[in-house]
């Protein structure tokens, strides 16, 4: 069977590139596949778990703010 997949280019830092040229033994696009199936299957799931949210963005940035506060708040009376 043969697949017809469709391909993608990425751009990546020239430091990273040349790591990966001299492994040139791995399979890159298999790990780069990998890689993003793993966030696609994250992303999904997300999706899926805020599909019936009535939040809206403007509640979740002020919730966000409320929490990274209460963490703040909470760190630094630990550290004294």
């Amino acid at each position: 069977m043969v697949l017809n997949l469709p391909t993608m280019t990425l751009s990546v830092p020239q430091e990273l590139y040349t790591i990966i040229k001299k492994h040139n033994q791995i399979k890159w696009s298999e790990i780069a596949r990998r890689a993003m199936w793993d966030y696609a299957k994250k992303m999904e799931l997300l999706d899926q778990l805020t599909a019936d949210s009535k939040l809206t963005e403007k509640d979740v940035m002020e919730l966000d703010k409320v929490i990274k506060k209460a963490l703040t708040k909470y760190y630094m009376e630990k550290d004294s």
